[in-house]
């Protein structure tokens, strides 16, 4: 696997309002994360500080990426990859880090009503040959067959997923179950680097992890940081549909013009919806802030999952969360608090 890493420096001179008036805004950017571009915008004293800060960064989300990668084993951690290959036939004990996000995504199934279930990974590995297949010979892309999807969703249900705290064991009581934690391990790994640096206090730092972004405090003149939406229309004139201010706080966005192939002249996305085991089909994106990035991750893909009355409903029922709906027509739907968040 090659690391694309560069680090370089912007210089930008800050008023002496604030402590950090020396500070420099420095970025960082790799590519082999999670499978997508990421960037890091870094404020601090020196050339020196940003880069040791952002290798160690790279590193933590690095290893994230080994425990939840589904594709490939990697020896030096006990991750999803191996779950997968062993919890039917006995308890996998696993990395407390995948034990907690597990019990995370299990509480995730709960609170969205079964729109985000990591549990669909035998349905989703359909969809995923199928994609591959389709991106690869075109000209025979085809769908997986109905009855095929329905016979794999039989094996999905969350409760078949047996935790064992004590000995922080994994075991599926579905030998067919399959794990796949696309819906919810790059915002979880997101939001646990945030933490450990908040722990340390850093502030004035910016991840943006593919379509998470997760803001670590504000930047040293105390002003939140700028982050746009993507607009999902390929090239369009404005390259985001709205620019929003984050203070400490993230930003996930969920869509279907992010991964997809084509059949019969008609686009395919990767969001499969668990009630009609197709690709969703009721917003062209969603995009979620809250403080929590594993939460914002997990909501984003539910909210893509049902319709927009039915998500906003949702988010009502929890606090410090807002959204913004693109429709399939390409008008927006935003709750309240999120007007109040654009720069």
């Amino acid at each position: 696997m090659k690391r694309l890493f560069c680090l370089f420096c912007c210089l930008m001179v800050l008023g002496a309002c604030t402590p950090s008036a020396t500070a420099e805004r420095y970025t960082a950017s790799f590519q082999d994360v999670f499978d997508t571009a990421s960037q890091l915008v870094i404020y601090t004293d020196t050339q020196e500080k940003a880069t040791g800060l952002a290798r160690r960064i790279y590193a933590e989300l690095l290893w994230y990426h080994k425990l939840f990668d589904q594709y490939n084993d990697w020896p030096e951690v006990t991750g999803i990859y191996e779950v997968n290959e062993k919890a039917a036939v006995s308890p996998v004990p696993v990395e407390p880090e995948l034990f907690e996000m597990l019990v995370f995504a299990k509480e995730m199934y709960n609170l969205t009503g079964g729109k985000t279930n990591i549990a669909m990974g035998s349905v989703l590995r359909l969809w995923h040959q199928a994609r591959e297949d389709g991106l690869e010979h075109p000209e025979s892309a085809y769908l997986p067959a109905m009855d095929t999807l329905q016979e794999a969703a039989a094996h999905t249900d969350p409760a078949q997923l047996i935790l064992d705290e004590i000995n922080q064991t994994v075991y599926f009581g579905d030998p067919a179950m399959k794990l796949d934690v696309g819906a919810i391990a790059k915002g979880y790994a997101v939001e646990q680097v945030a933490l450990h640096l908040e722990e340390e206090g850093v502030s004035g730092l910016l991840l943006s992890i593919g379509g998470n972004v997760r803001a670590v405090g504000v930047r040293p003149d105390g002003t939140s940081f700028p982050v746009g939406v993507q607009n999902p229309e390929r090239n369009a004139e404005n390259q985001h549909i709205a620019i929003l201010t984050l203070n400490n706080a993230s930003l996930v966005t969920s869509g279907s013009y992010q991964r997809f192939y084509t059949v019969n002249e008609k686009q395919y996305h990767h969001i499969i919806d668990p009630l009609t085991l197709m690709p969703a089909n009721y917003s062209w994106a969603v995009s979620v802030v809250t403080k929590d990035s594993g939460l914002a991750d997990a909501l984003s893909t539910a909210l893509f999952n049902m319709p927009v009355e039915e998500g906003m409903a949702l988010i009502r029922t929890l606090p410090d969360t807002e959204a913004l709906w693109v429709h399939l027509d390409g008008t927006l739907k935003m709750t309240e608090g999120l007007s109040k968040l654009l720069y």
